[in-house]
């Protein structure tokens, strides 16, 4: 075994969080673009191999909806059969929110990836709070980001001290799809190459 099994992503495990990519927020990241990007690969990815994917919106009123390439691909994966769960929300931490608690506990997983924007803010916070209620964390720093590079870096310090895994898209996908050689294998690397 290379790794601590509770550090890895098992697909039979994992809810895939995507917090708060919306329009105006994203109008003010420099690292919008990377963000996008690696959240609808691991959008993909959790879809091909059935793990449910939660979607927040922040105010949505105020900050829009999300962005629309990343909305596109994520209704286009519903369509296909997967299990996208929406959730507008008015608490930086979405465990504060009934419906995000509420799809969480649905899926009557243990383990979340969480990934969006602002890594200091909504995301920090509900990795820590998910962590703090037993959950095994993952986020992927490069799908997350801040309008300023330093309140990104201290949030994944600060992540990391608390015990939350802080790795890369990348990382998560190949342990999410797990092994080679097969049909879903193949799809995968389409995934990965887009």
């Amino acid at each position: 075994m290379c790794e601590s099994e509770k550090t890895l992503v098992s697909r039979e495990e994992f809810v895939l969080a995507i917090i708060d990519i919306q329009e105006r927020l994203a109008s003010a990241m420099t690292h919008c673009d990377r963000v996008v990007a690696a959240a609808e690969r691991l959008a993909k990815c959790a879809a091909l191999v059935d793990a449910p994917i939660i979607v927040t919106r922040q105010y949505p009123k105020g900050l829009g909806s999300t962005v629309e390439g990343l909305e596109a691909t994520l209704v286009s994966l519903a369509e296909e059969g997967a299990r996208v769960t929406g959730v507008d929300k008015m608490s930086f931490c979405c465990t504060a929110d009934a419906s995000f608690e509420s799809a969480l506990g649905a899926t009557g997983r243990r383990q979340v990836v969480v990934v969006g924007m602002e890594t200091h803010i909504c995301v920090a916070q509900t990795a820590l709070a998910l962590a703090g209620s037993g959950y095994e964390v993952q986020v992927a720093a490069d799908a997350c980001c801040s309008r300023d590079d330093m309140d990104h870096d201290v949030a994944l310090d600060r992540l990391r001290s608390a015990g939350v895994v802080v790795t890369t898209s990348e990382a998560i996908m190949y342990e999410a799809i797990g092994a080679a050689g097969t049909p879903e294998f193949k799809q995968f690397l389409q995934i990965v190459k887009d």
